[in-house]
């Protein structure tokens, strides 16, 4: 497989609703995609990279500058049996997993497609259908958390999960516990708490939560085993997880008992696969984060949330739930479930002409195409 051609595409899409970040409300959800060209065919990628750098240091921008000036001459014209060597061919650019891992998902497309082969069945899945949870960001008032978590059981989710933070934790948790009684209940730290900290979060213990996700900094795994020594309730690590040797690493140590997969934090598909495995040989159940993905990044992590291991509902949700517009045709969720695409390569159609609409900046890496005859 060679790499021809490459479209760099930086949208803005629209959200349902505000969603609180570190950076404020954010009103857009700002995503870069790429389409490249092989000679094998056509292929689509995802970054998962927010606007700014908030959640992690890659950002929407960032990104694209790694990729085009980078990545894309590393790989440009240079013959690969498939997409799984672009991380060795990637090896010498230190970082960055969340602009490898879009490049390999739009290389691992195109190679599939040609070869007629859903990513589903080339990851190893083994169910036709997943299950989804609702993420619930922070609220301004417990009373409009307990509408939306209303609203997410309403629709079907089998997962409700809470963001927490210091002074917004034991209270609206409990809350929720008290007027939904035994629902499948987990809360998300995203790295809030320090480890003076730890007796607020011990006051969780007796909510009957499914886990406790990421409560300290990413590389304080000090922390977490003490968190974990002292709470019956599973500990879940998110963005400690950076590798399979990270994994191996956490769980040995007894820092996690519970694992979050995003294949962009990880670097791609190949490597959250084998971060997968890591976990499975220790029995460690995993389930799929999400990161306001359009149809594109979604779809790829459901044919992943549908590997053996992950046993959990993931934040795999309904596209209508954060995007008031989506590049692709979404699956319907019925009764908390989501599809699995069957179709060659990621397994869906891009709507080309919304992605064009909601392009703000484009880049094009390779021959242009020749302009069509004139009549």
């Amino acid at each position: 497989m060679r790499l021809e051609r490459v479209e760099l595409r930086r949208l803005r899409l629209p959200l349902v609703a505000p969603f609180r970040t570190a950076a404020g409300l954010q009103r857009d959800r700002d995503v870069l995609v790429v389409k490249v060209t092989t000679d094998l065919g056509e292929g689509w990628g995802e970054c998962a990279a927010l606007g700014e750098p908030t959640y992690t240091s890659e950002y929407t921008e960032g990104a694209r500058h790694v990729i085009r000036r980078h990545l894309l001459p590393r790989l440009l014209g240079r013959e690969l049996q498939g997409a799984e060597e672009v991380a060795e061919a990637l090896r010498p650019v230190r970082g960055h997993p969340m602009a490898r891992a879009c490049l390999e998902m739009a290389l691992l497309d195109a190679e599939l497609r040609a070869r007629g082969e859903p990513l589903a069945r080339h990851l190893g899945a083994v169910r036709s259908a997943v299950d989804c949870g609702a993420a619930i960001g922070l609220k301004d008032s417990i009373g409009h958390l307990l509408e939306a978590v209303e609203g997410a059981l309403a629709a079907g989710y089998r997962r409700v999960k809470l963001k927490i933070e210091p002074g917004w934790d034991l209270e609206p948790v409990q809350a929720v516990r008290e007027r939904f009684g035994p629902i499948p209940l987990q809360v998300d730290a995203n790295g809030a708490y320090e480890l003076g900290d730890l007796g607020r979060l011990a006051r969780l213990d007796h909510l009957d939560l499914l886990m406790i996700e990421q409560p300290f900094a990413e590389d304080d795994l000090r922390a977490h085993v003490e968190l974990a020594r002292r709470l019956r309730t599973p500990i879940c690590l998110d963005e400690s997880i950076t590798s399979a040797r990270a994994a191996a690493t956490a769980i040995v140590l007894g820092a996690c008992s519970i694992v979050n997969l995003k294949p962009g934090r990880v670097g791609g598909y190949f490597e959250a696969r084998r971060v997968h495995d890591v976990c499975q040989a220790h029995g460690v159940p995993v389930w799929v984060g999400g990161m306001l993905e359009t149809g594109l990044g979604r779809a790829a992590n459901l044919a992943l949330a549908a590997l053996p291991n992950c046993v959990l509902p993931g934040d795999l949700s309904a596209a209508d739930r954060h995007l008031a517009q989506d590049l692709t045709d979404p699956p319907v969720m019925r009764d908390g479930r989501l599809p699995v695409p069957t179709g060659a390569g990621i397994g869906i159609t891009v709507d080309e002409e919304r992605v064009s609409e909601f392009t703000v900046e484009l880049d094009v890496v390779g021959p242009e195409r020749p302009a069509p005859p004139r009549p």
